[in-house]
């Protein structure tokens, strides 16, 4: 402790000048932490959409780039429903290259009095489905009963809670996992279900553009290609001979997505270190200084008998103490405004949006700590190198 009451007391005794070089290493703190967090939730967000998806291919009727686009249904959590006849299924199967063709059925619920929320409905078929099953088998063992739910980790219904869709209460038999995109805002059943509600619906006299029976429609069609085949050749294939029925490379409909978070990265890459290069230039500058001005204060000390590694060291361990609380205040600052708000940021973005892993930002906390701190104490060195070279009779005589 007494090798600390010399530099504690110099900051105690210049609050103004402590205030300043805290801010500074809090800036630079809050800089890296939150764009390095920010670069890793939006390649989160990206990668977990491409696993979710699982299909080399989708299908949906032309009507859907009219109505609500799939890509903003996927990415932004837009509600909405288009269908196409169910024979396209068969189509689709029979296409060269097609090894797999699972339909979805899409249904969009209301703010009104027969809809608990307005949420994205998707049912899927049990027997031939590869997205979605595998993901509410994390979560849930069992098959989905007539009416039973899944719901995305952004729906504000728990497990053992009912959704109210159509006048039917749905009862959620598991939450999933989050993905950072518009699948964590839909609920998810089986075909059988969403033919229910679309009966329901209908019966209440909303209008679903359906000519016939619910049991004749699909939305979608989710495509694996078999080995050897091009997804994209597949796709357009599907597209020239299926008529009324638009096919898209799922690689490709992430290609603007992939584009946008490199050049979203990119910029806060630059911007990170723009900023840190500044508050290190800025930090050395404060540093020299406010060491020119204590010249005197360190001139008496060297003459009271304090060599120049004791100066050196009271001059860092001013620095610390300076700059740990900085440094922790901007890490501290960094994480107050990203998490609480994904769903805002998300949403400004419009790009798929995960947040990494507890332990993970731990680690991106503690490096931006070391970070920190090492760029306040590099400053204050290489300051106090410059003074320690300085007689302190020369100094004593100048003031004089």
């Amino acid at each position: 402790m007494k090798k600390l009451f010399l530099p504690w007391r110099s900051l105690h005794h210049h609050p103004a000048r402590t205030f300043i070089l805290a801010l500074l290493v809090c800036c630079l703190a809050f800089s890296v932490f939150s764009g390095s967090v920010l670069i890793l939730s939006l390649r989160n967000g990206l990668y977990s959409l491409e696993n979710r998806m699982g299909a080399d291919v989708i299908a949906v009727p032309s009507t859907a780039k009219s109505k609500t686009n799939l890509e903003q249904m996927l990415l932004q959590g837009t509600t909405g429903y288009f269908y196409m006849d169910r024979e396209k299924l068969d189509q689709i199967q029979a296409t060269s290259g097609v090894l797999t063709a699972s339909p979805q059925l899409f249904l969009a619920s209301l703010r009104a009095s027969c809809c608990s929320l307005p949420v994205q409905v998707i049912g899927f078929d049990p027997e031939t489905d590869f997205t979605v099953r595998p993901w509410i088998a994390e979560s849930y063992s069992g098959d989905l009963a007539l009416l039973e739910v899944a719901v995305g980790s952004k729906v504000s219904a728990g497990v053992g809670e009912k959704i109210r869709i159509y006048e039917n209460n749905c009862p959620v038999v598991a939450r999933l996992a989050p993905t950072g995109t518009g699948l964590d805002t839909a609920v998810y059943c089986s075909m059988e279900t969403v033919r229910h509600l679309l009966d329901a619906a209908r019966s209440l006299g909303h209008d679903l553009k359906i000519n016939g029976d619910p049991e004749d429609v699909i939305s979608a069609v989710y495509i694996r290609v078999a080995d050897g085949y091009d997804p994209e050749k597949v796709a357009a294939d599907i597209s020239l001979h299926i008529r009324k029925v638009d096919a898209v490379q799922t690689k490709r409909m992430f290609t603007g997505v992939s584009d946008s978070l490199s050049g979203i990265a990119g910029t806060v890459v630059w911007l990170v270190a723009a900023v840190w290069l500044l508050a290190l230039a800025i930090l050395i500058l404060v540093f020299i200084l406010m060491t020119r001005a204590r010249r005197r204060e360190f001139a008496v000390l060297r003459l009271a008998g304090m060599s120049r590694t004791m100066l050196r060291r009271m001059v860092l361990a001013e620095s610390l103490l300076c700059s740990l609380p900085g440094a922790l205040a901007g890490v501290g600052i960094g994480a107050a405004v990203l998490f609480p708000f994904n769903a805002l940021i998300e949403s400004m973005l419009g790009l798929p949006y995960l947040s990494p892993p507890a332990g993970l930002v731990i680690l991106l906390a503690a490096a931006t700590l070391l970070l920190s701190v090492g760029a306040s104490s590099l400053a204050a060195m290489s300051a106090a190198a410059r003074l320690s070279r300085v007689d302190p009779g020369t100094t004593l005589r100048e003031g004089a």
